[in-house]
């Protein structure tokens, strides 16, 4: 087998700037690559996860014309952790603000984990703004997928990480966790917010990978990156990500001629590859790659040399 492919060198934006989105909002945005290129947008995770400058690497800058953003109340996009005016359809509204501002008639949308969620929410409304879609670490938000991260499941896998998520609920409170944290997130004690967040975030950065990988776990703990990480996650899913249960899947028929590329790790623990294979079944225009030997960060070297294979291939369209 040939060697995998691995990210493009490093890249400074050649443009970046705040979007007035309304609401209060503004959104953190920059262009990277060659200005006329392909035109693509990325889609971060989380909610709540923010940008990287690893994340431009993605695709080829010779070829490419990307806008990356931190979706509403996170990263440099202001005001930090706010959870006013912020659902899945406020995001679906502000890319095609960021559409019309790079002045796209249609563009590529990556997306990985929730940013597969929104990529999905997004194309099913604006199908004819869609040129190519590339989805990895699908998620669709029902109430099943929810449990299975946050109540039963992967608990199951990860028991000392478990204790830890468990232990700042009292044991009355945690049959259902993601209310319980609510309280504490949205609460008014700011210490209590934080180590609310912490927990909430680490039982993330401690679970998405194959491997333990401390980096991703550190990055996960500083208390500024897990207040919103925290905040918006759990505000997503306290709501159903304002979507129908099973609405991703029901909907997937508006994808149809989209071309499409999923790819999911075999053991990926927050997000059950059935969900990707369904994806798969009622899209089946869309290539499906199921990774061995890999988790569900986009780091892990399949998942990673099957998102470029993807973006190089779509650059050539």
């Amino acid at each position: 087998m040939s060697a995998h492919l691995s990210l493009y060198p490093p890249i400074e934006p050649y443009d970046s700037g705040l979007l007035d989105v309304g609401d209060g909002h503004a959104v953190h945005y920059e262009r990277v690559g060659t200005p006329g290129g392909k035109p693509a947008v990325f889609l971060h995770g989380g909610p709540g996860g923010g940008i990287s400058p690893d994340h431009r690497r993605l695709f080829d800058p010779s070829r490419y014309d990307v806008l990356l953003f931190d979706q509403r109340g996170c990263g440099h996009s202001t005001p930090h952790a706010a959870l006013e005016a912020n659902t899945t359809w406020h995001l679906v509204a502000d890319i095609e603000r960021l559409r019309d501002l790079v002045g796209a008639e249609k563009w590529l949308v990556f997306g990985g984990s929730w940013g597969s969620t929104l990529a999905l929410a997004y194309a099913q409304k604006h199908p004819e703004r869609v040129s190519e879609l590339v989805l990895r670490g699908i998620y669709t938000v029902t109430k099943a997928e929810l449990a299975w991260y946050y109540q039963f499941g992967v608990s199951e896998m990860f028991p000392v990480q478990w204790e830890r998520f468990q232990a700042p609920i009292p044991e009355t409170e945690r049959g259902d966790m993601i209310s319980a944290y609510r309280k504490r997130l949205t609460g008014a004690d700011p210490e209590r917010q934080i180590e609310a967040a912490r927990a909430w975030s680490l039982w993330e950065g401690e679970t998405i990978t194959l491997l333990p990988d401390p980096s991703i776990s550190a990055a996960h703990g500083d208390g500024h990156f897990a207040l919103a990480f925290a905040r918006l996650e759990n505000h997503y899913f306290v709501h159903g990500a304002w979507l129908e249960d099973g609405q991703l899947l029901r909907d997937a028929h508006r994808l149809h001629g989209i071309p499409g590329v999923i790819v999911h790790g075999r053991y990926d623990m927050p997000c059950p590859a059935r969900y990707a294979h369904a994806l798969h079944k009622a899209w089946p225009g869309a290539e499906f790659h199921l990774v061995e030997g890999a988790g569900h960060a986009w780091s892990e070297p399949g998942i990673l040399d099957q998102l470029i294979r993807a973006t190089d291939r779509f650059a050539r369209s």
